[in-house]
């Protein structure tokens, strides 16, 4: 395929900001939406699985469990595939394997075949597009990367609000078996969506393809792309940034799952509990964009992590508050500003990754930190929901989400304070000498390259006087006679008349 190489080494392509850039850009939106919509979309066919099956409402939340298990915790093996085979064939497979889960699963007979068919297939599809998206975005966008990560990270309440009420219509209409067959139609959008990502080609990749299509012989050999690179651990901002979001997660998803229990718990109808989930997805729809332009700026962009820690801090901050709510306005409240903090959550998380291991480590780097957001992902609801359960009380359930979410915004600030901004402080003249553009680095290379061969052929006409020199030596050496002509004999045998066809012996001869 023209695109695999490419996708692996992409480090000299210039993003172009823009053209087709646009098209990828519309690609990662629908597939952001179908990765975190899709497992809360699946929670309205609940009650008729429970009726079918004859399990609990425990069981069933399996399902969207396994479904974001496999989200994150796949994230190497995505690494590993976008490496070796490109973002494009494995986004096209990926949909393939979303859309044939939620086909076999409409065919279930038994609980366990809907674990392994909507949970693992349908999961793993998900994550072979999701994470390649977020690895093409980058490598589309640079100037306005915030912007475009925004903007596509708008696609999760977007999709939230349309996947839910089409679920309740197809239900009604056909049933969840029903239902579960044109939603894995639906899917196969991911396929679409996978054609879009066309690969990069630098100028010099280009001409390379078109030599290999004319030359057969091989050119030695090139050094094998690292598949998962573990190099990323030595940056330790990366490491900062793992640890720090491993914590979020622990508390970020909480609120969401258990607010409309909290509202019936309060009192409230059953519909008017569910709408609260609906104001929290319209703020989140315009939050995301906006912050993504405010991460845009000038003066911000730099400090994109400050940005993130204070985002954090105000997503923490709220679930402390909304935990003393006590009626249904001061939740309605509590969703709004959740729905904005959630957005700058959500429109900045992989900005700030990017922004610190690069493009060129940027798939492995998100791959590694997903499979340890996955591991918190499964420790944090479930633990929430066991504290409800032994206290009864959903303050103490919001209280401990909310001092989670904070935890992890004083890690990021504090310790890229502490240990990243030493890095920087370097002074000016060093910094001078040492940052180079490619440009200098190629004048420089070419001009010690100029210099080696030219003192090369310094050496070669040094070596060449010397032999002529020892060659002059050895032939005075033969010379009859003294080393030293005399200028009177000189001028005897220029008057001298000469006869042909006889040699003569003269200074000028004589050599």
């Amino acid at each position: 395929m023209g695109g695999v190489a490419v996708d692996v080494d992409t480090g000299g392509v210039k993003a172009p900001d823009g053209g087709w850039g646009w098209a990828v850009l519309a690609g990662c939106f629908v597939i952001t939406g179908f990765s975190y919509a899709f497992p809360k979309a699946v929670s309205v066919f609940f009650k008729e699985l429970i009726r079918e099956f004859g399990v609990g409402y425990s069981d069933t939340a399996w399902i969207s469990s396994i479904l974001l298990a496999m989200l994150y915790g796949t994230g190497p093996l995505c690494s590993v595939l976008v490496n070796r085979f490109g973002c494009r064939p494995v986004m096209m497979v990926g949909g393939v394997f979303a859309s044939l889960g939620m086909i076999l699963a409409s065919f279930s007979t038994c609980i366990i075949h809907i674990y392994l068919s909507t949970g693992v297939i349908t999961g793993l599809g998900l994550a072979l597009n999701f994470q390649p998206s977020l690895i093409m975005l980058n490598r589309y966008f640079s100037e306005k990367r915030p912007l475009a990560n925004g903007l596509s990270a708008a696609g999760s309440p977007v999709a939230l609000c349309c996947l839910s009420p089409l679920g309740q219509v197809l239900q009604y209409q056909y049933g969840w078996r029903g239902g579960f067959l044109i939603l894995g139609g639906l899917l196969l959008n991911c396929c679409v969506c996978g054609a879009l990502m066309k690969p990069l080609l630098s100028p010099k990749a280009k001409g390379l393809e078109q030599d290999k299509a004319e030359t057969t012989k091989p050119s030695g050999k090139k050094p094998k792309a690292k598949l998962l690179d573990f190099s990323v651990f030595k940056d330790c901002g990366f490491v900062i940034y793992t640890v720090a979001a491993s914590i979020m997660v622990l508390g970020l998803f909480v609120p969401p799952v258990f607010v409309v229990s909290y509202a019936k718990e309060l009192g409230n109808e059953d519909t008017k509990s569910a709408l609260l989930l609906t104001i929290l997805g319209f703020i989140d729809i315009f939050a995301r964009p906006t912050c993504g332009v405010i991460a845009g700026l000038k003066w911000v962009r730099p400090r994109c992590v400050y940005l993130f820690s204070f985002a954090m801090i105000f997503n923490g901050v709220t679930d402390l508050i909304g935990s003393q709510a006590n009626d249904y306005k001061s939740l309605v409240v509590f969703c709004v500003f959740f729905g904005i903090s959630y957005g700058m959550v959500g429109a900045l998380q992989f900005e700030v990754l990017m922004a610190i291991v690069g493009t060129e480590k940027f798939s492995s780097a998100i791959g590694l930190v997903l499979l340890m957001e996955a591991i918190a992902v499964l420790v944090g609801p479930p633990g929430a929901g066991r504290l409800l359960d032994a206290t009864k009380n959903y303050m103490y359930v919001f209280l401990l989400a909310g001092s989670e979410v904070v935890l992890s915004a004083l890690v990021l600030a504090t310790c890229n304070l502490l240990f990243i901004r030493k890095k920087t402080s370097t002074p000016a003249d060093k910094l001078e000498n040492i940052t180079m553009t490619n440009d200098e680095m190629k004048t420089e290379v070419c001009s010690r390259l100029a210099e080696n061969v030219e003192e090369e052929k310094g050496e070669e006409k040094e070596q060449k006087k010397d032999e002529k020199e020892r060659g002059k030596e050895k032939a005075e050496e033969h010379r009859p006679g003294s080393e030293t002509v005399d200028s009177q004999e000189v001028k005897r045998f220029l008057k001298e008349p000469q006869t042909n066809g006889e040699m003569t012996v003269s200074p000028e001869t004589c050599l």
